[in-house]
């Protein structure tokens, strides 16, 4: 799929360095980490996003019976590798329809994760209650996470977030119902260090999901 890197957390063109500038430039959001083209599904183009990646790319492994692997991308250059990273699933949803989930890890400020949630960015924390406890939890590389819903979104999706590995994870869900996934303590593998099995991965159409936020 052709494109062009854009600002990820507008998706407005980015200018990139040159005379003027060592770094990505979105006139709008200045110094930014460019948000490569989206990669239809494959393995062998998910194992680009793998091996540029500089933080995780969290992956609900196993599967959800009948889900599928919809897409992926990153944020970032060939300098400064993938400072963030997002992974789509679509497939059934528990109370019936098709259910989509993106999965976000990102450095702090990067802002991706808060345009695939609809909020305003970068980072979630004035939008958890980490006062209370946690919604969700998840089994993130191995250890208990806990997630907390993110206030604020648009009506149409579920979002949650917390810190796995020093890093923001997001986990945002369409429609709002699919959520209840999140209740079922899913378990989340970082595919940089998965083996042989990710070549077993089912594939599907690529979500439009991750071409929108």
């Amino acid at each position: 799929m052709r494109g062009e890197p854009s600002c990820p957390k507008c998706g407005g063109r980015v200018r990139a360095p040159g005379l003027f500038a060592d770094t990505w430039q979105c006139d709008v959001h200045g110094t930014v980490h460019p948000l490569q083209p989206v990669i239809p599904p494959s393995v062998e183009a998910l194992d680009v996003v793998v091996h540029r990646a500089r933080v995780p790319v969290w992956m609900p492994w196993p599967l959800p019976v009948g889900w599928l692997f919809t897409g992926a991308a990153f944020a970032g250059d060939d300098r400064s590798g993938g400072r963030a990273t997002v992974v789509a699933c679509s497939g059934p949803g528990p109370l019936g329809g098709v259910g989509e989930l993106l999965l976000v890890a990102e450095e702090l400020g990067v802002g991706l994760g808060a345009r695939y949630a609809g909020v305003d960015g970068p980072d979630p924390g004035p939008y958890m209650s980490v006062e209370k406890p946690p919604q969700a939890k998840v089994l993130a590389a191995g250890r208990p996470t806990p997630l907390w819903h993110v206030s604020g979104t648009p009506d149409d999706r579920a979002v949650f977030a917390g810190e796995a590995l020093g890093l923001w994870l997001w986990a945002v869900v369409w429609p709002e119902q699919t959520g209840l996934l999140m209740y079922d303590e899913m378990v989340l593998t970082d595919l940089r260090d998965a083996g042989a099995e990710v070549d077993l991965l089912p594939c599907g159409a690529l979500s439009p999901r991750i071409l929108e936020p």
